[in-house]
């Protein structure tokens, strides 16, 4: 048997220093709201250079040591790494302005930002400078285009992760079939979301929010993150503003190839993408039995039923995590409804968390095609997506996902009891970090915060929210002890 190739821990030094690097420059950008608003600097500007000093540090100790190949456990590692350790240097702004004074809670807050998920632990958003409240935006707005460069680039390389659904479901179209170069297919993604970021800058600022509101918000929406400069979220914003908002996070939780064939005029793809037909299908069916509800049993009017409904039912679904009503306050049968979506997901290739709707379809039609196979034994039916059969190695892969998503789900509620907390929080709050969510039920409801989980509770909703984030093999696979045989 040929042995394992030695870890090439060079180039994970080397990739993880070059990521601080850009880290440290987009974190300097902050420095332009602290002068406009005559905040302090000192906090950001002394983030941003040790972040650059460790960086090129890093990056310089390893530029002549570094083989080019990249094999499999390099890139586990690096993918891990790279979202631990930008987080780890991510909290500084908060630690040195004073925002934070703890370490978990600065932690806690800056990969609830770069996993997207809108978990915070701040009982006074507005407080904060603006500088900082700029950094908590952008932390949101890096990690959901990295998680699209993830699934294009690294996952399908790995041969984990959400690209592989993705080829499924596009019949003829892989992640290079796009551009013949994968740095091309990244850039255009890059495009396209930096475009979509744009337009919803321009929009809600012609909806009369101001600019700096209308960026950190759009930040936090085209990365499905959830993370808003008021302590309502956006709840004391007008309809306008909501309704536009409401469209940016369908567009966001949608796979983002999808909007490249718009650019296009691909429109017949789009029609044709099974995924996407049920992921508008949910928004509506779910958003009309909640806008029905709440006319009948709230008494609200018929615009703002509607209004409230597919907000947050769009909110949820796209793990976005914005507010606009407290749905703990419905009838049950209307909240438990929101409990059911914080388990599906948006699409694959989207910068949405969850387990995507595509896995539920090839759930579904496995367990379709296996009944059948119960009555034919001897039948060969196979499971096909998009008119194509689909490789029985992607349903094991889906199986097993599904599988450990809910036994992580159960070992985080089980945690939370463990320290003290109900059970309806720590089943909300273990979904809604493994999940990516931000808010869930119980204590960690709409307009609640994680400040009164203690410290063991925080780390491991940390943990819950990175492995959610990261399509959970990415990281669960480096606690193999077979990850580390040579």
């Amino acid at each position: 048997m040929a042995r394992k190739e030695l870890l090439n821990t060079a180039i994970i030094f080397k990739i993880v220093g070059l990521l601080l690097i850009l880290e440290s420059l987009l974190m300097a950008s902050s420095l332009i709201f602290a002068f406009y608003y005559h905040e302090p600097v000192a906090p950001i500007l002394l983030s941003s250079i040790i972040t650059l000093l460790i960086g090129s540090l890093l990056y310089a100790l390893t530029l002549k040591n570094t083989r080019k190949s990249i094999g499999k456990r390099e890139g586990f590692l690096i993918v891990t790494a790279a979202w631990v350790v930008i987080s780890l240097f991510g909290s500084l702004p908060f630690m040195l302005s004073g925002t934070i004074h703890s370490f978990t809670d600065a932690y806690f807050e800056t990969i609830s930002g770069f996993t997207t998920t809108g978990a915070t632990i701040l009982n006074d958003i507005e407080s904060l400078p603006r500088n900082i409240l700029y950094w908590r935006a952008m932390t949101q707005w890096i990690g959901g285009m990295g998680i699209i460069v993830l699934s294009v680039a690294i996952l399908p390389f790995l041969g984990v992760g959400g690209m592989q659904l993705f080829v499924t479901e596009m019949p003829g179209i892989t992640y290079d079939k796009l551009h013949p170069r994968i740095t091309a297919t990244v850039k255009r993604f890059w495009g396209i979301y930096v475009l979509l970021t744009f337009a919803e800058v321009m929009l809600l600022w012609l909806g009369k929010m101001n600019f700096f509101d209308a960026l950190c918000h759009s930040f936090a929406t085209i990365a499905t993150g959830g993370f808003s400069t008021k302590n309502n979220s956006i709840a004391g914003f007008s309809p306008y503003t909501q309704y536009i908002i409401t469209f940016f996070m369908i567009m966001a939780g949608t796979n983002f190839t999808l909007h490249y064939f718009a650019l296009h005029r691909q429109f017949n793809k789009i029609k044709k993408n099974e995924e996407y037909r049920v992921y508008i299908f949910i928004i509506i069916g779910v958003a009309t039995i909640l806008t029905l509800g709440l006319i009948v049993f709230m008494h609200e009017g018929i615009e703002k039923a509607f209004r409230d409904a597919i907000f947050t039912v769009v909110s949820i679904l796209t793990t976005t995590g914005f507010v606009t009503a407290d749905y703990i306050l419905w009838p049950s049968y209307l909240w438990m409804l929101i409990f059911a979506l914080m388990f599906l997901g948006s699409m694959a290739g989207s910068t949405g968390g969850g387990i995507k709707i595509i896995r539920y379809e090839l759930l579904i039609k496995n367990l379709w095609a296996e009944l059948k196979r119960s009555i034919h034994p001897n039948a060969v039916i196979p499971v096909k997506y998009s008119k194509r059969t689909v490789n029985q190695q992607i349903i094991f892969n889906v199986v097993a996902f599904f599988l450990i998503y809910i036994l992580f789900f159960s070992l985080g509620t089980f945690v939370m009891t463990l320290l003290g907390i109900d059970f309806e929080t720590s089943m909300g709050a273990s979904i809604a970090s493994l999940g990516n969510i931000g808010h869930g039920i119980g204590g960690v409801g709409p307009f609640e915060n994680y400040s009164f989980i203690p410290v063991a509770g925080k780390w491991m909703l940390s943990f819950l929210m990175l492995i959610g984030r990261l399509e959970l093999f990415t990281v669960l696979i480096i606690f193999s002890p077979t990850f580390w045989k040579r």
